[in-house]
C-alpha cells in the first residue's frame, strides 16, 4: 500500500522538511510515501469559494479506488494503536493508495469530508501544515513499527 499526502499549502519549510524526511524514510518499502503541494487558491472575499476550489483540486487528484483522510480538526482522533489499525484495515482490503489530505487556511470543505474514508484530528487544538505533516509522517512510523514490527512504540 502506498500512502500520498496532498496538502494546500504555500511551499516547504527546510526544518519540517527534514523531520518528515525523517521519519518517511523509515518506512521504506513497507509503506512507500510521497507528497504533492497544491497551490492555495487565491482569495477574492469568499472563504466557501476557496474551499470549494481547493477541494476540486485535491480531489481531481485523487482515484476512485484511494481510501482517502482527510486531515480536519474535527474529525476523530484515535490513539496510535487505532491509528495503525485504520491502516491495517486499509492494507487488508487491498487498498492500493492511502491518501492523506490537508486543506489550505481555511480547511477543507463539506465535499471533502463526503469524499473521505475517514476525517482524522491529529489533536483537539489546530495545528498549522509544518506541524500537522510531522506529526502524521511521525504516527505513520509509529503505525508501521505496531503493525510490522519494531521496537519504537512503547505502551
Amino acid at each position: 500500500m502506498k500512502v500520498l499526502l496532498l496538502r494546500v499549502s504555500k511551499g516547504r519549510n527546510a526544518w519540517a522538511d527534514a523531520a518528515v524526511a525523517e521519519y518517511t524514510g523509515r518506512l521504506g518499502s513497507r509503506l512507500p510515501f510521497t507528497e504533492r503541494v497544491l497551490r492555495p487558491e487565491p482569495f477574492r472575499g469568499d472563504v466557501a469559494k476557496v474551499r470549494a476550489a481547493e477541494t476540486a483540486r485535491v480531489l481531481a487528484c485523487c482515484r476512485p479506488r484511494d481510501r482517502v483522510i482527510a486531515l480536519d480538526e474535527r474529525g476523530r482522533t484515535p490513539d496510535s494503536e487505532g491509528f495503525a489499525g485504520w491502516l491495517d484495515e486499509a492494507a487488508r482490503a487491498s487498498t492500493s493508495r492511502l491518501v492523506f489530505t490537508i486543506g489550505g487556511p481555511y480547511g477543507h470543505d463539506d465535499e471533502m469530508r463526503r469524499r473521505a474514508w475517514r476525517v482524522l484530528a491529529l489533536s483537539s487544538m489546530v495545528l498549522n501544515h509544518q506541524v500537522a505533516r510531522l506529526v502524521l509522517a511521525e504516527q505513520l512510523y509509529r503505525a508501521s513499527t505496531l503493525l510490522w514490527g519494531g521496537r519504537y512504540h512503547h505502551a
